[in-house]
């Protein structure tokens, strides 16, 4: 079947508001170049990370919560260090997370592969490179699932066996790898942990992969949120104003960050393990290094993934460990209204984007 020559597909023209993002039918159809392939983007969701790009919220000059510019950006102001390696070039097509099917491949690519059901691995190393380092995200650094069609380094399209629908399985790559990630920096096992933001796709994709490791979870939500997020596996639930318990968890798994993280400390025992992969109350924050030492805690960072992380999911997938949460799908050129309600978080997990 031939290739059509243009599609359609969202621009982020800069960073910015709403307005940034621009609905196109007459952007060119990309062809895989040698090692890549060409995906039939079927589903993708919103994350996070699609609005910090947006508005330029990783550029050094910006100390608020991810919400404090979301509906207009930074004037400017973050546009030399916007994205997750520094400034970014537009116009972009972004999407970290990608359900589809391989329609075309490029030189040194099985044609076998044509057909194939994949996910798309949102984060990682760039076979181009020689840093051992270095760090590419589908959506960010390329051209990512925004669109009808997407390309991407064949070891990246990682094919899937599973009878969920493509929204399902859309809404696992960036979220759930994400979780996963932290979960194993963390080696977490059967111990106690507290989830902080439990009630978005990174949050609660933890609570599940936390179960499955035999953890007793401790979910950090709004009281309105609590008995879904029970439901979901959560052994405890607490509002996000109530006191901490001091000394009670191993293991915190932390997507907040904001001016309460001094507590998230006190509330490790000693040796407790910290991990983070996310700011969304706020990046910059408050350390005692008494607490630190003396009780000799580690604290990690969480962003790098080793390529394993996104194949044991696929493996969690295909094996029903794990389930998919969608409050909502949107279409793809809804991309605006889509947006605007993830920002509102009143949903848990996922807000899916169908694409036409």
């Amino acid at each position: 079947m031939p290739l059509p020559d243009t599609m359609t597909a969202v621009l982020l023209t800069g960073h910015g508001g709403f307005d940034r993002l621009e609905y196109r039918d007459d952007v060119p159809v990309p062809r895989p170049a040698s090692g890549e392939v060409l995906i039939r983007v079927r589903a993708s969701a919103v994350n996070n990370t699609d609005v910090n790009t947006r508005t330029g919220w990783y550029s050094k000059a910006v100390r608020g919560d991810t919400n404090s510019a979301a509906a207009t950006g930074y004037d400017g102001g973050s546009d030399a260090d916007g994205g997750w390696a520094g400034a970014l070039h537009f116009p972009l097509i972004q999407g970290a997370d990608c359900c589809g099917e391989i329609v075309a491949v490029g030189n040194g690519v099985e044609p076998s592969r044509v057909g194939q059901r994949v996910l798309v691995r949102p984060m990682y190393h760039p076979a181009r490179s020689d840093d051992p380092d270095a760090l590419a995200t589908f959506g960010s650094e390329r051209d990512g699932a925004f669109a009808q069609f997407a390309t991407i380094e064949a070891e990246q399209a990682i094919p899937v066996n599973s009878p969920l629908s493509d929204e399902e399985l859309a809404s696992f790559p960036c979220a759930f790898s994400t979780a996963e990630a932290m979960v194993q920096r963390a080696n977490l096992g059967a111990e106690r942990v507290l989830i902080t933001g439990a009630s978005g796709g990174v949050g609660s994709a933890a609570i599940q992969l936390a179960k499955r490791r035999g953890a007793h979870v401790t979910a950090l939500t709004s009281p309105s949120k609590a008995e879904a997020l029970r439901d979901l596996g959560a052994d405890v639930t607490l509002g996000r104003k109530e006191a901490l318990p001091a000394e009670a968890f191993d293991v915190v798994l932390d997507l907040v960050g904001g001016p309460r993280w001094p507590e998230l400390l006190d509330a490790l025992t000693t040796h407790g393990r910290y991990v983070t992969s996310g700011a969304i109350a706020g990046p910059i924050v408050e350390l005692d290094l008494r607490t630190l030492y003396l009780k000799d805690l580690t604290l990690t960072g969480s962003t790098r993934q080793p390529p394993s992380v996104f194949t044991d999911l696929v493996g969690y997938i295909e094996r029903g460990e794990i389930r998919p949460i969608i409050a909502k799908t949107f279409p793809l050129h809804d991309i605006h209204n889509a947006q605007k309600a993830f920002l509102e978080k009143k949903h848990i997990g996922k807000i899916g984007l169908s694409i036409p």
